[in-house]
C-alpha cells in the first residue's frame, strides 16, 4: 500500500471514530437531560457524571399542617413569593432543634407554589462541590429553583464548604436570578464549635474579639440573607400537634382522654425531645395501639 493510500485510510478511520464518539456523547447528553415537567429533583452522580433526577411523587404536605412555627413560616413564604415574582430575595438558613419542622417547611413550599413555577432540587451536603455545574444547567430555564440541602454541616477543610461559600456570595460568576439556596442545620454556624477556639479570642479595650477560626465559621452563615431559628416545643405546643393529628384520624384528643395525654408525654420523655417529629412518631404508635385494641 502506498503511503498516501495508508494515510487516507487512517484519516477515514479517524473520521469514523470521531463520528462514533460524537454520537455516543449525544446519546449520553440526551440520557442526562432531566424531565423538566417535574416539580422536584435530586442531584445524583453516576460514573463521574452528574444529573438531575426527577422525583415523581415528592413528599410535601400543606403549609397549614405546620404548627408552632407561624413566624418562621410567614418569613419563608414572603421570601419565596418575592423570589417567584422576580423581586430581590434572600438565601435562607433554617437552623435549630431537631425535628421542629425545618425541612418539612421547605418541602411544603413546593405544595404551595409549584403551580407558580417553583421547583425544588435536593442536593446532598457532599455534592455541594457540584453547585457551579448544577446552576449552569438552570440559568436559562424559565422556572424558579430552590436548591435545598438538609441537615447541613461541615468539618474543617471540607471542599464543599468553600463551594457553598463562593456560590452564596463571592463567586465572580454570581448566582442566576432564578436560583436560591435554602439549607437546614442543627448548627447555627454550620461547623462544630471547639474549645480551642476560645484560646484565639482577644480582649481589646474591654471588648471581646473572636479569633480567625470563629470568624471563618461565622462568615459562611452570614452569607445567608435570612436566618430563621427553630426551638424545641413546649409541652402545650407538643400536645397541640398531637391533637391536630388525632383529630385528623378521628381519635380522642389528649384533652379528652387522660390515657392518651399521659402516653404522649411518656413518649416524648423517653426520646428526650418534644418536637413535631416525635409527635408524628407517637401518632403512628398510638394509632396502631388503638387499632389493635379494637
Amino acid at each position: 500500500m502506498k503511503k498516501s493510500d495508508f494515510q487516507a485510510a487512517l484519516l477515514n478511520k479517524l473520521d469514523r471514530l470521531i463520528d462514533h464518539l460524537a454520537q455516543q456523547q449525544g446519546i449520553a447528553d440526551q440520557a442526562a437531560a432531566p424531565d423538566w415537567s417535574a416539580a422536584a429533583y435530586r442531584w445524583r452522580m453516576r460514573n463521574g457524571r452528574g444529573s438531575l433526577q426527577a422525583v415523581q411523587t415528592p413528599r410535601c404536605g400543606p403549609l397549614s399542617q405546620l404548627l408552632n412555627i407561624d413566624r418562621q413560616k410567614t418569613q419563608v413564604m414572603r421570601n419565596t413569593e418575592q423570589f417567584l415574582q422576580g423581586k430581590p430575595a434572600n438565601n435562607v438558613l433554617l437552623w435549630g432543634a431537631r425535628g421542629t419542622g425545618k425541612s418539612t417547611l421547605v418541602r411544603a413550599l413546593l405544595n404551595q407554589y409549584a403551580d407558580q413555577g417553583l421547583r425544588l432540587i435536593e442536593v446532598e451536603g457532599h455534592d455541594l462541590i457540584d453547585l457551579p455545574d448544577i446552576v449552569q444547567r438552570l440559568e436559562a430555564r424559565p422556572e424558579r429553583f430552590i436548591l435545598f440541602t438538609d441537615d447541613l454541616s461541615f468539618e474543617q477543610d471540607d471542599p464543599s464548604y468553600k463551594a457553598l461559600k463562593s456560590m452564596l456570595d463571592g463567586s465572580i460568576a454570581g448566582t442566576p436570578a432564578n436560583v436560591l439556596i435554602y439549607a437546614t442545620s442543627n448548627r447555627r454556624h454550620l461547623m462544630p464549635e471547639r474549645m480551642s477556639e476560645n484560646r484565639e479570642m482577644q480582649t481589646i479595650d474591654g471588648e471581646i474579639h473572636p479569633g480567625e477560626t470563629s470568624e471563618e465559621k461565622v462568615s459562611l452563615s452570614e452569607r445567608f440573607g435570612l436566618w430563621l431559628a427553630f426551638h424545641a416545643f413546649s409541652q402545650d405546643e407538643y400536645l397541640a400537634v398531637i391533637d391536630s393529628e388525632l383529630q385528623a384520624i378521628a381519635l380522642p384528643l389528649t384533652s379528652e382522654c387522660e390515657t392518651t395525654r399521659l402516653e404522649a408525654l411518656r413518649w416524648a420523655l423517653l426520646r428526650g425531645s418534644r418536637s413535631g417529629r416525635v409527635a408524628e412518631q407517637f401518632i403512628r404508635y398510638w394509632q396502631g395501639v388503638r387499632t389493635s385494641a379494637g
